[in-house]
């Protein structure tokens, strides 16, 4: 398989999507099923072991050609089965709406875009900001203006433009995402920008709670300890079985992404005893609203 290059000539790094996480989950079944081993595959396809490891994990790009192989290898005929799979590897790596601003969004965070733009529902924790998809301009601005390194002033509006346009998910009719949202009270009350621009911040949070679709609850300090207390994660999940749920980790100059199964369930049971322990959705927004008041 030969690298994938740019405009430029240069290698482009493969970014993982929904289609090709679906492909690369499908290849890794159905070669369990057949009951062969990476070391067989491998000297079948002619391959390395560590790039067959590479495929099954959507590290690298597997192309419509050598999906054949496999499927030949793992006697799969029947048309209807074939022709689905050949057709994600085709389309695995279509370009988004935020490929038009790759020069802008780092390498790291552009495989969260993908996966966050065609999730089915997106469960977040978050210690200390308000999320991305419901953050306020004047918000996103007083936060860009905290980095240690300040970007040019063109290069924050070509960010927020893209936060922009990752938040119209919560409002389209088709495919609509579903965000539940547990925030520590910290969120609500550090003063973000000053104080009019984190109450315009509160009141469009508190705006956006009304959309059935989302989900708002607030951990109070009074709750004392709970069961995230080392930091933010997100738990996305998408429509259908055959594309697993992901949880994504950020620090200040990259991404994380789990997904073992069993590390996913520690998270989804630790997201369930955050949301116990939070108030209720009408506390939360009632605390939020009184959060807004204050700010003077």
């Amino acid at each position: 398989m030969k690298p994938v290059k740019n405009k430029e000539g240069f290698v482009a790094k493969h970014v993982p999507t929904v289609r090709s996480r679906r492909l690369t989950s499908e290849l890794r079944r159905l070669r369990e099923e057949a009951g062969l081993t990476w070391p067989v595959v491998a000297e079948e396809m002619g391959w390395s072991e560590s790039k067959l490891y590479r495929i099954e994990n959507d590290k690298s790009r597997v192309l419509p050609r050598d999906v054949k192989r496999l499927l030949d290898l793992y006697e799969i005929s029947d048309e209807t089965r074939r022709a689905p799979l050949i057709e994600l590897a085709r389309r695995a790596n279509e370009k988004g709406w935020w490929h038009q601003y790759s020069e802008t969004i780092p390498t790291w965070f552009q495989p969260f875009i993908g996966l966050e733009a065609s999730a089915a529902s997106i469960r977040v924790y978050e210690s200390e900001l308000v999320p991305g998809l419901l953050q306020t301009e004047g918000y996103m601005r007083a936060i860009a203006s905290t980095a240690p390194v300040l970007a040019a002033e063109e290069e924050i509006e070509r960010s927020v433009e893209v936060r922009l346009a990752r938040q119209r998910r919560l409002t389209e009719e088709q495919e609509p995402l579903e965000l539940w949202m547990v925030l520590n009270e910290a969120v609500i009350r550090r003063v973000v920008g000053g104080p009019d621009i984190m109450r315009e911040q509160l009141d469009h949070l508190a705006a956006m709670a009304q959309n059935h679709r989302i989900t708002l609850q607030i951990l109070p300090f009074a709750k004392g300890e709970h069961s995230s207390m080392l930091g933010a994660f997100q738990v996305l999940e998408f429509a259908g079985e055959e594309v697993p749920p992901v949880v994504y980790l950020e620090h200040q100059t990259g991404g994380l992404y789990v997904e073992k199964p069993e590390d996913i369930r520690r998270y989804t049971l630790m997201y369930n005893h955050l949301s116990v322990k939070a108030l209720s959705e009408e506390e939360s927004l009632a605390m939020v609203r009184q959060a807004a008041d204050g700010m003077s």
